[in-house]
Protein backbone atom coordinates (compact mmCIF):
# COMPACT_ATOMS: atom_id res chain seq x y z
CA UNK A 1 0.00 0.00 0.00
CA UNK A 2 1.07 3.52 -0.79
CA UNK A 3 0.43 4.81 2.74
CA UNK A 4 2.72 2.24 4.34
CA UNK A 5 5.97 3.60 5.67
CA UNK A 6 8.85 2.24 3.74
CA UNK A 7 11.98 1.29 5.69
CA UNK A 8 14.66 3.92 5.35
CA UNK A 9 17.80 2.77 3.64
CA UNK A 10 19.77 4.51 6.37
CA UNK A 11 18.18 2.41 9.12
CA UNK A 12 20.82 -0.26 8.88
CA UNK A 13 23.76 2.08 9.22
CA UNK A 14 22.06 3.95 12.10
CA UNK A 15 21.49 0.71 14.00
CA UNK A 16 25.08 -0.23 13.37
CA UNK A 17 26.22 3.18 14.57
CA UNK A 18 24.21 2.75 17.80
CA UNK A 19 25.82 -0.63 18.29
CA UNK A 20 29.21 0.93 17.80
CA UNK A 21 28.36 3.66 20.36
CA UNK A 22 27.32 1.05 22.90
CA UNK A 23 30.51 -0.89 22.42
CA UNK A 24 32.48 2.35 22.54
CA UNK A 25 31.18 3.27 26.02
CA UNK A 26 32.08 -0.18 27.32
CA UNK A 27 35.47 -0.32 25.69
CA UNK A 28 38.10 -1.57 28.12
CA UNK A 29 41.01 -0.76 25.91
CA UNK A 30 43.54 1.93 26.57
CA UNK A 31 43.64 3.34 23.08
CA UNK A 32 42.64 6.80 21.99
CA UNK A 33 38.94 7.54 22.50
CA UNK A 34 38.27 4.67 24.87
CA UNK A 35 36.83 4.82 28.37
CA UNK A 36 38.21 3.01 31.45
CA UNK A 37 36.68 -0.24 32.55
CA UNK A 38 33.56 0.09 34.66
CA UNK A 39 34.39 0.50 38.34
CA UNK A 40 38.00 1.37 37.63
CA UNK A 41 38.97 4.68 39.36
CA UNK A 42 39.92 7.43 36.96
CA UNK A 43 41.50 9.69 39.61
CA UNK A 44 44.22 8.01 41.60
CA UNK A 45 46.19 9.47 44.49
CA UNK A 46 45.24 12.97 45.59
CA UNK A 47 42.63 14.84 43.57
CA UNK A 48 44.62 18.06 43.48
CA UNK A 49 42.23 19.86 41.13
CA UNK A 50 39.20 18.98 43.24
CA UNK A 51 40.95 19.83 46.51
CA UNK A 52 42.12 23.19 45.18
CA UNK A 53 38.65 23.94 43.79
CA UNK A 54 37.03 23.23 47.17
CA UNK A 55 39.62 25.39 48.95
CA UNK A 56 39.12 28.32 46.56
CA UNK A 57 35.34 27.98 46.87
CA UNK A 58 35.53 28.21 50.66
CA UNK A 59 37.97 31.11 50.58
CA UNK A 60 35.90 33.07 48.07
CA UNK A 61 32.83 32.47 50.22
CA UNK A 62 34.20 34.43 53.18
CA UNK A 63 36.04 36.98 51.02
CA UNK A 64 32.76 38.03 49.40
CA UNK A 65 31.65 39.32 52.80
CA UNK A 66 35.07 40.28 54.15
CA UNK A 67 33.66 43.28 55.98
CA UNK A 68 31.80 40.83 58.20
CA UNK A 69 34.29 37.95 58.25
CA UNK A 70 37.64 39.75 58.54
CA UNK A 71 37.37 43.45 59.39
CA UNK A 72 34.48 43.25 61.85
CA UNK A 73 36.35 40.75 64.10
CA UNK A 74 39.36 43.08 64.03
CA UNK A 75 37.25 46.00 65.27
CA UNK A 76 35.59 43.84 67.94
CA UNK A 77 38.94 42.58 69.21
CA UNK A 78 40.34 46.11 69.26
CA UNK A 79 37.39 47.15 71.42
CA UNK A 80 38.37 44.43 73.92
CA UNK A 81 41.84 45.95 74.05
CA UNK A 82 40.51 49.47 74.57
CA UNK A 83 38.09 48.44 77.34
CA UNK A 84 40.52 46.31 79.33
CA UNK A 85 43.47 48.66 79.04
CA UNK A 86 41.36 51.61 80.17
CA UNK A 87 39.82 49.62 83.03
CA UNK A 88 42.88 47.69 84.20
CA UNK A 89 45.95 49.15 82.56
CA UNK A 90 46.15 52.56 84.14
CA UNK A 91 49.08 53.93 86.15
CA UNK A 92 51.67 51.94 84.23
CA UNK A 93 50.48 48.53 85.35
CA UNK A 94 52.82 45.78 84.12
CA UNK A 95 52.38 42.05 83.61
CA UNK A 96 55.34 39.76 82.84
CA UNK A 97 57.56 42.84 82.72
CA UNK A 98 55.61 44.72 80.02
CA UNK A 99 52.72 47.15 80.10
CA UNK A 100 49.25 45.64 80.18
CA UNK A 101 48.36 46.60 76.59
CA UNK A 102 51.43 44.81 75.21
CA UNK A 103 50.70 41.80 77.44
CA UNK A 104 47.08 41.38 76.38
CA UNK A 105 47.52 42.12 72.64
CA UNK A 106 48.95 38.70 71.57
CA UNK A 107 46.21 36.84 73.44
CA UNK A 108 43.53 38.90 71.72
CA UNK A 109 45.09 38.31 68.31
CA UNK A 110 45.18 34.53 68.63
CA UNK A 111 41.75 34.46 70.29
CA UNK A 112 40.30 36.23 67.26
CA UNK A 113 42.09 33.79 64.97
CA UNK A 114 40.70 30.74 66.77
CA UNK A 115 37.13 32.00 67.00
CA UNK A 116 37.00 32.84 63.30
CA UNK A 117 38.55 29.52 62.30
CA UNK A 118 35.72 27.84 64.19
CA UNK A 119 33.10 30.10 62.61
CA UNK A 120 34.33 29.40 59.07
CA UNK A 121 34.58 25.61 59.25
CA UNK A 122 31.36 25.22 61.25
CA UNK A 123 29.39 27.02 58.54
CA UNK A 124 30.47 24.86 55.59
CA UNK A 125 28.59 21.60 56.19
CA UNK A 126 25.86 23.10 58.36
CA UNK A 127 24.69 25.56 55.71
CA UNK A 128 24.61 22.72 53.19
CA UNK A 129 22.51 20.54 55.49
CA UNK A 130 20.03 23.33 56.20
CA UNK A 131 19.76 24.63 52.63
CA UNK A 132 19.79 21.18 51.05
CA UNK A 133 22.96 21.85 49.07
CA UNK A 134 25.25 19.47 50.94
CA UNK A 135 25.12 17.20 47.91
CA UNK A 136 27.46 19.73 46.25
CA UNK A 137 30.13 18.68 48.75
CA UNK A 138 29.37 14.95 48.83
CA UNK A 139 28.98 14.24 45.10
CA UNK A 140 32.31 15.53 43.71
CA UNK A 141 35.11 12.94 43.45
CA UNK A 142 36.72 13.97 46.73
CA UNK A 143 37.80 11.56 49.43
CA UNK A 144 36.96 12.18 53.09
CA UNK A 145 40.49 13.39 53.72
CA UNK A 146 40.38 15.80 50.79
CA UNK A 147 37.00 17.19 51.87
CA UNK A 148 38.25 17.67 55.41
CA UNK A 149 41.56 19.20 54.27
CA UNK A 150 39.85 21.73 51.98
CA UNK A 151 37.47 22.95 54.69
CA UNK A 152 40.13 23.11 57.41
CA UNK A 153 42.66 24.86 55.12
CA UNK A 154 40.12 27.55 54.21
CA UNK A 155 39.31 28.08 57.91
CA UNK A 156 43.03 28.46 58.69
CA UNK A 157 43.33 30.97 55.84
CA UNK A 158 40.54 33.06 57.34
CA UNK A 159 42.18 32.82 60.77
CA UNK A 160 45.47 34.13 59.38
CA UNK A 161 43.67 36.97 57.59
CA UNK A 162 41.85 37.95 60.79
CA UNK A 163 45.07 37.74 62.80
CA UNK A 164 46.80 40.05 60.34
CA UNK A 165 43.91 42.52 60.42
CA UNK A 166 43.81 42.53 64.24
CA UNK A 167 47.59 43.00 64.47
CA UNK A 168 47.42 45.85 61.97
CA UNK A 169 44.72 47.57 64.02
CA UNK A 170 46.69 47.14 67.26
CA UNK A 171 49.82 48.66 65.77
CA UNK A 172 48.06 52.03 65.82
CA UNK A 173 46.97 51.69 69.45
CA UNK A 174 49.15 53.67 71.89
CA UNK A 175 51.38 51.60 74.13
CA UNK A 176 51.19 48.32 72.18
CA UNK A 177 54.43 46.72 71.00
CA UNK A 178 54.24 43.68 68.71
CA UNK A 179 57.95 42.99 68.34
CA UNK A 180 58.61 39.23 68.20
CA UNK A 181 61.07 37.50 70.50
CA UNK A 182 60.49 34.03 69.01
CA UNK A 183 58.83 34.09 65.56
CA UNK A 184 58.67 30.27 65.44
CA UNK A 185 56.35 30.26 68.46
CA UNK A 186 54.08 32.87 66.88
CA UNK A 187 53.80 30.81 63.68
CA UNK A 188 53.48 27.40 65.35
CA UNK A 189 51.01 28.22 68.14
CA UNK A 190 48.94 30.41 65.83
CA UNK A 191 48.75 27.61 63.26
CA UNK A 192 48.00 24.92 65.85
CA UNK A 193 45.28 27.03 67.42
CA UNK A 194 43.65 27.72 64.06
CA UNK A 195 43.75 24.03 63.06
CA UNK A 196 42.35 22.92 66.43
CA UNK A 197 39.39 25.30 66.21
CA UNK A 198 38.83 24.49 62.53
CA UNK A 199 38.54 20.81 63.48
CA UNK A 200 36.17 21.69 66.33
CA UNK A 201 34.07 23.74 63.93
CA UNK A 202 33.92 20.88 61.43
CA UNK A 203 32.86 18.48 64.19
CA UNK A 204 30.22 20.94 65.39
CA UNK A 205 28.82 21.32 61.86
CA UNK A 206 28.54 17.52 61.56
CA UNK A 207 26.61 17.30 64.83
CA UNK A 208 24.46 20.44 64.50
CA UNK A 209 21.11 20.32 62.75
CA UNK A 210 20.35 24.05 62.83
CA UNK A 211 22.21 27.29 63.38
CA UNK A 212 21.05 27.45 67.01
CA UNK A 213 23.04 24.30 67.77
CA UNK A 214 26.16 25.81 66.26
CA UNK A 215 25.64 29.07 68.16
CA UNK A 216 25.27 27.11 71.39
CA UNK A 217 28.66 25.47 70.88
CA UNK A 218 30.24 28.83 70.10
CA UNK A 219 28.69 30.65 73.06
CA UNK A 220 28.86 27.96 75.74
CA UNK A 221 32.05 26.12 74.78
CA UNK A 222 34.38 28.12 72.54
CA UNK A 223 33.93 31.58 74.08
CA UNK A 224 34.38 30.46 77.73
CA UNK A 225 37.39 28.28 76.93
CA UNK A 226 39.10 31.13 75.10
CA UNK A 227 38.25 33.92 77.52
CA UNK A 228 39.10 31.88 80.64
CA UNK A 229 42.43 30.57 79.38
CA UNK A 230 44.74 33.40 80.38
CA UNK A 231 43.92 35.90 77.67
CA UNK A 232 43.69 38.80 80.13
CA UNK A 233 45.70 37.45 83.07
CA UNK A 234 48.41 35.03 84.13
CA UNK A 235 47.19 31.89 85.82
CA UNK A 236 49.62 32.35 88.70
CA UNK A 237 47.07 34.78 90.11
CA UNK A 238 44.50 31.97 90.39
CA UNK A 239 43.95 29.49 93.21
CA UNK A 240 45.77 26.15 92.76
CA UNK A 241 42.56 24.33 91.82
CA UNK A 242 41.77 26.82 89.07
CA UNK A 243 45.37 26.72 87.88
CA UNK A 244 45.01 22.97 87.39
CA UNK A 245 41.78 23.49 85.46
CA UNK A 246 43.45 26.10 83.26
CA UNK A 247 46.35 23.75 82.48
CA UNK A 248 43.84 21.12 81.32
CA UNK A 249 42.48 23.60 78.78
CA UNK A 250 44.26 23.35 75.39
CA UNK A 251 43.32 26.98 74.66
CA UNK A 252 45.63 28.03 77.50
CA UNK A 253 48.69 26.57 75.75
CA UNK A 254 47.78 28.19 72.44
CA UNK A 255 47.36 31.64 73.97
CA UNK A 256 50.35 31.43 76.33
CA UNK A 257 52.60 29.95 73.65
CA UNK A 258 51.56 32.60 71.14
CA UNK A 259 52.26 35.29 73.74
CA UNK A 260 55.65 33.71 74.41
CA UNK A 261 56.53 34.32 70.76
CA UNK A 262 56.09 38.07 71.27
CA UNK A 263 57.24 38.62 74.85
CA UNK A 264 59.74 35.82 75.33
CA UNK A 265 57.90 34.96 78.56
CA UNK A 266 54.86 32.88 79.38
CA UNK A 267 53.06 31.28 82.29
CA UNK A 268 53.38 27.78 80.80
CA UNK A 269 56.64 27.26 82.68
CA UNK A 270 59.80 28.99 83.82
CA UNK A 271 62.00 27.37 81.18
CA UNK A 272 61.80 27.54 77.38
CA UNK A 273 61.72 23.75 77.37
CA UNK A 274 58.21 23.87 78.84
CA UNK A 275 57.06 25.93 75.86
CA UNK A 276 58.65 23.46 73.44
CA UNK A 277 56.89 20.58 75.21
CA UNK A 278 53.61 22.48 74.94
CA UNK A 279 54.23 23.00 71.22
CA UNK A 280 54.82 19.27 70.71
CA UNK A 281 51.81 18.42 72.85
CA UNK A 282 49.54 20.66 70.76
CA UNK A 283 50.79 19.01 67.58
CA UNK A 284 50.05 15.54 68.96
CA UNK A 285 46.64 16.70 70.20
CA UNK A 286 45.70 18.02 66.76
CA UNK A 287 46.79 14.79 65.08
CA UNK A 288 44.67 12.67 67.42
CA UNK A 289 41.73 15.06 67.27
CA UNK A 290 41.99 15.27 63.49
CA UNK A 291 41.87 11.47 63.22
CA UNK A 292 38.72 11.37 65.37
CA UNK A 293 37.02 14.02 63.23
CA UNK A 294 38.10 12.16 60.08
CA UNK A 295 36.53 8.90 61.27
CA UNK A 296 33.28 10.65 62.21
CA UNK A 297 33.13 12.43 58.86
CA UNK A 298 33.88 9.20 56.98
CA UNK A 299 31.08 7.39 58.81
CA UNK A 300 28.49 9.79 57.37
CA UNK A 301 26.94 10.39 60.78
CA UNK A 302 24.19 13.02 60.53
CA UNK A 303 25.25 13.82 56.96
CA UNK A 304 24.10 11.03 54.68
CA UNK A 305 20.92 10.14 56.55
Amino acid sequence: MADQVQPSPAAGPVEKQGSEDASFTENTGKGRGSFPKRGEPVITGINRVGLWSLYIKEVRRFLKVQTQTIWAPAVTTLLFLVIFTVALGREGREVLGVNFATFVAPGLIVMGMMQNAFANSSFSLLSGKIQGTIIDLLMPPLSTGELMTGIVAAAVTRAIAVGGAVALAMLFYPGVSLSMAHPWAVAWFGLMGAIMLALMGLLASIWAEKFDHNAAVSNFVIAPLSLLSGTFYVIDNLAPAFQAISRANPFFYVISGFRFGFLGQSDIGNANGAVVQAAIGLGVFNIVFGFIVYRILASGWKIRS
